[in-house]
């Protein structure tokens, strides 16, 4: 018979001792084990702060995993873990469910060992946030005041939207990324911008910022000459893409409706064409592809001409064979050089996408100026409208509404695009995004693009955002998938836009371009990464290991969804497979691009992309190629699981 400790009863034991049935699995231990660490869920259920469920032998049930509860009962055994064959993920997991903090900071030490508060190897700069100009009385908090929208560069600018103001950046040899100009607080919210620093021919300086809200455009210059704000400008319709062709500022809707500010005679101009799909840029060009299955182009040299019959002169360039709409257009203008057609400069190369999921390859040669632009080639691969397309030196790249990407290799001679072999199908995979349709900010969808960026000349790279509110992503080649590399917060705050842009080679320290990915965070920095380096890294590793996913591992992904409710059943919170879902229609009446999330969504689905100068309106397909119908109306719907079935 055992004998008990002297003062002690057996009645005051049996309660000492605690049984516990954790998922059908059987444990017993001492109430002074399980309550040593105050405030643990543990100590909660024992003092009787929160309900407990008993099974038949009267034993405290805990519906969680068995075999990750048993590290988690050994550390409070004997405050020591051994980490070998488990998985740290789900210990730390349930660590966190149990409340015991000493162990789950010991967890994030061994998961972050590696990591440091000072970046990668690919780390390049930290921007912290700027003084913001701020209203007397403003119905934002300051978090959403700071946070970053979107990032745009140009030469070795670079310009941040924030919810009420725009700050750019120079990069200077010897002091590296200094602010340069802060805009006034914008009573309404900063949607769309464009930088150009290099205005020529302009009496009011040569660095411009333009700013749209709703159908309002402020243009302002800065640098060299006072801060002075050149003027407001008005679309009367919602501004969807605002860029710089050359020095000439260009305001584009997708009503059809397109505004032109020249740099030279500070003249606006105003001019209706039929409802826009895409667009793109190339020189002094300015392609658009509409809803008719029309690619019209506006020759910018033209405008002083033009002006005074306040006409921009929009010539129809091409029609597509089956009259679809034209939702993705890329242009390539090959090198001057000594070889054929592209000496002259005539050789214009122009790769589009359609609303039925058809990318097709046209040429405009030398020889047959003033015929038009000829077919070249024809790709049915995807099921679904094409979102985005880009015809470079050596690839052309395709992506659909479900993010599924096609890539070719480009045959050239003498510069030129040729037939001979042809476009040799060259990979074959899907980015996957989850993103959530109710966004609290109007303009989150222009700042996180998946691409490809990069210049037509060099190689081009998609950015995987996996869910909207993470603290890293990952950058993919465009021509194969395969990862470049990872990019993690250095500060861990929650990525909230990105954009990829070359700089120039500074004075003595270099000559040559260099390419930066910029990443704004929630609050309100900016942290510049070396892509060039990445990119050279990646190159070699290639060399030396078969290709793979480029895309998060099935654990990296496991822990990225661990972040968000994916079985959430309202509209509001759904996340959705495939492209974000957009606040405006392709129809001929718009709607507001402030919705009001509460309320019935119809059952169309609509998306839009945009990159740069380039972007697309598309109604997804319905597992079925989409016919364009010449009045019909497009609108927003509730999010859905979508699945790509190409």
């Amino acid at each position: 018979m055992a004998m008990e400790p002297a003062g002690h009863s057996p009645h005051s034991i049996a309660d000492a001792i605690i049984k516990l049935n954790v998922g059908g699995k059987r444990f017993q231990t001492s109430k002074q084990t399980l309550t040593w660490i105050p405030n643990t869920f543990f100590t909660c259920l024992l003092e009787g702060r929160m309900p407990t469920m008993k099974d038949e032998n009267g034993d405290i049930f805990i519906d969680r995993d068995p075999d990750a509860f048993v590290p988690v009962l050994n550390y409070l055994r004997t405050k020591e873990i051994d980490l070998r064959n488990i998985s740290l993920s789900s210990v730390k997991h349930e660590a966190e469910f149990y409340g015991i903090m000493p162990l789950v900071r010991q967890l994030t030490l061994c998961e972050n060992k590696s990591e440091s508060g000072c970046g990668s190897l690919h780390f390049s700069a930290y921007l912290p946030s700027p003084t913001l100009p701020m209203p007397k009385s403003h119905k934002f908090n300051d978090a959403s005041m700071k946070r970053v929208l979107s990032v745009t560069g140009h030469y070795n600018w670079i310009a941040a939207s924030y919810a009420h103001c725009i700050c750019c950046y120079k990069l200077t040899e010897t002091l590296g990324w200094q602010l340069g100009f802060t805009s006034p607080y914008l009573a309404n919210f900063a949607e769309k911008m464009a930088l150009n620093v290099r205005v020529i021919g302009g009496a009011l300086g040569d660095k411009m910022i333009a700013v749209a809200s709703g159908s309002q455009i402020r243009l302002w210059s800065f640098g060299s000459v006072p801060v002075t704000q050149i003027g407001t400008f008005e679309l009367y319709v919602s501004v969807d893409a605002l860029f710089f062709v050359g020095s000439h500022l260009v305001a584009i809707s997708h009503t059809g409706k397109i505004g032109v500010w020249h740099s030279t005679n500070q003249h606006w101009q105003k001019q209706d064409l039929m409802p826009i799909t895409s667009w793109d840029a190339a020189a002094e060009f300015l392609l658009l592809g509409c809803r008719n299955g029309c690619i019209y182009y506006i020759d910018t040299q033209k405008f002083p001409l033009r002006m005074k019959d306040n006409d921009l002169l929009v010539t129809q360039l091409y029609k597509d064979p089956e009259n679809h709409a034209v939702t993705a257009l890329s242009v390539y203008l090959t090198p001057k050089g000594n070889y054929g057609g592209g000496g002259s400069g005539n050789w214009i190369e122009i790769a589009y996408g359609t609303s039925s999921g058809i990318v097709r390859v046209i040429v405009q040669h030398p020889e047959t100026v003033g015929q038009g632009p000829q077919l070249l080639q024809t790709f049915t691969v995807h099921r679904n409208a094409i979102t985005n397309v880009m015809l470079s030196e050596k690839n052309l790249i395709s992506v659909c509404t479900e993010k599924h990407v096609r890539t070719w290799t480009v045959t050239r001679f003498r510069g030129m695009i040729s037939t001979q072999p042809g476009s040799v199908p060259l990979a074959s995979y899907r980015i996957l995004i989850l993103s959530n349709v109710q966004e609290p900010f109007y303009g989150l969808e222009a700042g996180n693009q998946i691409g490809p960026f990069g210049h037509r000349d060099g190689e081009q790279i998609f950015i995987q955002k996996v869910i909207p509110e993470i603290n890293h992503l990952y950058v993919r080649l465009a021509s194969t998938g395969e990862r470049v590399c990872k990019i993690r917060s250095v500060d861990s705050s929650n990525i909230t836009c990105h954009s990829v842009h070359e700089c120039e080679g500074i004075g003595r320290l270099s000559s040559r371009l260099r390419k930066f990915f910029f990443t704004g965070h929630e609050n309100g920095s900016i942290q510049v990464w070396d892509l060039s380096t990445a990119l050279g890294d990646a190159h070699k590793l290639s060399e030396n290991h078969l290709p793979s996913d480029g895309g998060p591992s099935e654990c990296e992904l496991q822990k990225i969804l661990e972040q968000c409710d994916l079985a959430s059943q309202s509209a509001q919170s759904t996340p959705i497979y495939g492209s974000i879902v957009s606040l405006t229609n392709i129809g001929t009446s718009p709607i507001p691009r402030r919705l009001n999330y509460n309320r019935a969504m119809s059952t169309s689905r609509l998306s839009l992309a945009t990159n740069d100068s380039r972007n697309s309106w598309y109604r997804a397909a319905d597992n079925r190629r989409h016919e364009p119908v010449e009045h019909e109306s497009i609108t927003v719907s509730s999010p859905k699981a979508v699945i790509s079935d190409c």
